[in-house]
């Protein structure tokens, strides 16, 4: 079953998912009238519809792209996008400076869902933890969600990335179209929900045409244009109450949860809008990406001694150019079904 049987009960429409990126290119077909006037943080500002890298732009078109001349179809096309461009600093302080004053702009621009694609994969000090971790709690306060992919270091050191890897973030790793764990998507505590990312349709960036790509990057702005679905649906639930349907609502692990792989499950907002399943409560004791009962963060994956390297956008290289995409939203996100099971890699 497609994304088009949820269009019928929601389309997103009255909720804005924030998009922490490099930027967002407003002139595409599909994303023409989808995204607000937005702003650049990033070290050398060039405005937040200038896309130089088309990160930013294909996490937009996956959670709003309206179709439109043959353009993607995205999960949740009645959103609006902010665009909120990151981009990285001289150094890795900086950027969390900048994630920092993106949030809060986010915040300040209304926006319910903040999705950030990116991840911070170098050690930090405590001031720059504290930096993110301030953004995250006042995120939390302002009744609003952020998703944050994981990264796709699972086959090299699994380190557990920035953000995602701090309380308040709710962490997405990635599974393919039949529900297998990708085996590029970093695992760990720090993994709240799954989502598909691999095989999503893009614009190629090296002469048109359309590629293949993965990542938990797509994962992410998935989960995210999933919650903005629910939360359309159900403007009055709060961050909490949508966390927790998603939580409750998605196909679980043989192994019990939360998983180390999949955390929670594999999305399934079909469940909740389609067929009204999911427990709204007040609270959640299951709020963010990676606390554990004790609300501790668990220890750093990456050995101390590693060299730095430059923040990355969660996306694996691309494929050959494929047919134009009909949907991005497949079959295994809108599933009402209760047999969709990961199989480990």
């Amino acid at each position: 079953m497609g994304a088009d049987h949820m269009w019928r009960t929601s389309t997103g429409k009255g909720v804005t998912v924030a998009v922490l990126d490099t930027g967002v290119d407003s002139s595409l077909p599909e994303l023409r009238s989808q995204v607000l006037e937005g702003k650049d943080f990033s070290y050398k500002p060039k405005g937040a519809t200038v896309d130089t890298n088309g990160h930013g732009t294909e996490m937009a078109a996956v959670i709003a792209g309206t179709g439109r001349s043959g353009g993607i179809q995205g999960v949740a096309p009645g959103v609006k996008v902010l665009s909120v461009k990151t981009g990285s600093g001289p150094r890795f302080g900086d950027l969390a400076s900048i994630y920092l004053k993106a949030m809060r702009y986010a915040l300040k621009r209304g926006a319910r869902v903040i999705n950030l694609s990116e991840t911070i994969l170098s050690p930090l000090n405590e001031g720059d933890k504290k930096k993110l971790q301030d953004g995250l709690d006042e995120i939390n306060k302002s009744d609003a969600l952020i998703f944050a992919g994981v990264g796709n270091d699972a086959e090299s050191d699994n380190f557990a990335g920035y953000p995602s890897s701090l309380p308040g973030a709710v962490g997405v790793a990635s599974v393919d179209q039949s529900g297998t764990v990708s085996t590029f998507s970093t695992h760990g505590p720090q993994v709240a929900l799954a989502a598909p990312g691999e095989g999503i349709p893009g614009h190629c960036t090296d002469g048109g045409g359309w590629c293949e790509e993965s990542g938990t990057s797509h994962a992410t702005a998935i989960a995210s244009a999933s919650a903005a679905l629910i939360w359309s649906a159900h403007p009055k639930w709060t961050a909490n109450q949508v966390l927790r349907v998603m939580m409750q609502t998605a196909s679980k692990p043989k192994g019990g949860v939360p998983s180390e792989y999949i955390g929670y499950g594999i999305i399934r907002p079909g469940q909740v809008l389609l067929d009204g399943k999911g427990t709204r409560a007040q609270r959640t004791s299951i709020r963010c990406s990676r606390t554990t009962t004790q609300g501790r963060a668990p220890p750093h994956l990456r050995p101390p001694h590693r060299r730095p390297t430059p923040p990355r956008a969660l996306r694996t290289p691309r494929t050959r150019p494929q047919p134009p995409p009909q949907q991005v939203a497949m079959a295994v996100v809108a599933t009402r079904s209760s047999t969709l099971e990961p199989v480990w890699p």
